[in-house]
């Protein structure tokens, strides 16, 4: 068995704008940490995949970006979208090119702006997954036990306990939600039957590839016609836009979820860096290697670039980023509203995107 790693690298994290843009995305930024998140992504599976058993699914205008983090990853790789189709074509695309290189391999799917602590604990559950994989052809993934009743996730539903790998509970999945209002976010924890969705797969090659026949036919058979970049160019816009969990994993019967029993964040705004970032002795969170000059200040978020300085004085909780032109300042508990920011400068400013 070849175990490989499928990096999903698209999207442009336009709710960490303005640190965020579409010439450098949220996935190369060092958020929560001191290296870019997709560099922290395979770090992670170092022991588990090797470099060479590594591919990255990411937009054409930042191959660059990819290549300048993972040195070791190698060029042919790197699969280069033309266009924005969702994580079903990604998923196929990857799949397909496996199958190309022939072999029974199993796969990891996963985002590539996650942060997932201890990597140790990580590759143990990704071993299990694997080994649930390859023997039973499962599509396995992993659920985040929620400690809130949060409506920005998706969730899965757990039945039996199926068994066990490695120590891990491996059970069946009844079936996915999608994002629910807050009054059934509070039923599902409350019920102790669900998770939320990682968005972390694992599975052989040929076991997805058969999932996507029987339910996406339409999007497996046109990227087995990708054989090079302009193939690509042709093909790809044609594809449907949908998510992998739509297209197949809600409409599969061999699915199984293995717990996570350590930290996991998407860190999906601003205003959840202290989930991954140290308090200051004032209780500020500082991101970027900026430094934060506190008075009579707590509970802030700051982005900036190292050799940067941000002085706060008399406030609290609020969203400080600054990154190039482009200043932010927000309370947290409005971040999700940057999309309305974005939004604007799409029409009115799109140079500052």
């Amino acid at each position: 068995m070849q175990i490989f790693a499928v990096i999903m690298a698209g999207g442009f994290g336009t709710r960490f704008w303005p640190a965020s843009r579409k010439t450098l995305p949220k996935q190369f930024l060092p958020i929560g940490g001191k290296r870019a998140l997709i560099a922290e992504t395979a770090a992670r599976l170092k022991g588990l995949v090797d470099p060479e058993h590594t591919l990255v699914v990411t937009g054409r205008d930042h191959v660059a970006l990819v290549r300048k983090f993972l040195r070791k990853v190698p060029p042919e790789n790197v699969l280069a979208e033309p266009c924005g189709r969702n994580t079903a074509p990604c998923v196929a695309w990857a799949a397909a090119e496996l199958e190309r290189r022939g072999g029974t391999s199993v796969q990891i799917v996963l985002p590539s702006d996650h942060v997932i602590q201890p990597a140790r604990d990580f590759r143990k559950l990704l071993r299990a997954a694997c080994e649930e994989a390859l023997e039973t052809r499962a599509l396995c993934t992993l659920g985040v036990r929620p400690s809130f009743p949060a409506t920005g996730y998706g969730y899965i539903e757990a039945a039996e306990e199926l068994g066990k790998r490695s120590g891990a509970a491996v059970r069946r999945v009844a079936r996915f939600v999608e994002k629910p209002d807050r009054a059934r976010a509070e039923e599902f924890l409350a019920s102790g039957r669900f998770f939320w969705n990682a968005g972390i797969f694992v599975w052989r090659t040929d076991a997805i590839l058969a999932a996507m026949e029987l339910h996406a036919r339409d999007i497996v058979t046109a990227v087995r016609g990708i054989r090079s970049a302009a193939d690509a160019e042709r093909i790809y816009p044609t594809l449907p836009s949908a998510p992998i969990d739509v297209a197949v994993m809600e409409k599969a019967d061999n699915v199984r979820v293995l717990p996570i029993e350590f930290t996991w964040s998407d860190v999906g705004s601003w205003a959840a860096l202290p989930e991954v970032v140290p308090a200051d002795a004032q209780g500020n969170f500082a991101s970027g290697g900026a430094s934060v000059l506190a008075h009579d200040s707590t509970g802030c978020v700051v982005h900036g670039k190292a050799g940067e300085i941000v002085a706060l004085v008399g406030v609290k909780d609020l969203v400080v980023v600054r990154a190039g032109k482009a200043l932010l300042v927000m309370p947290r508990e409005r971040a999700q509203d940057v999309k309305h920011v974005v939004t604007r400068l799409e029409r009115e400013g799109p140079t500052f995107l």
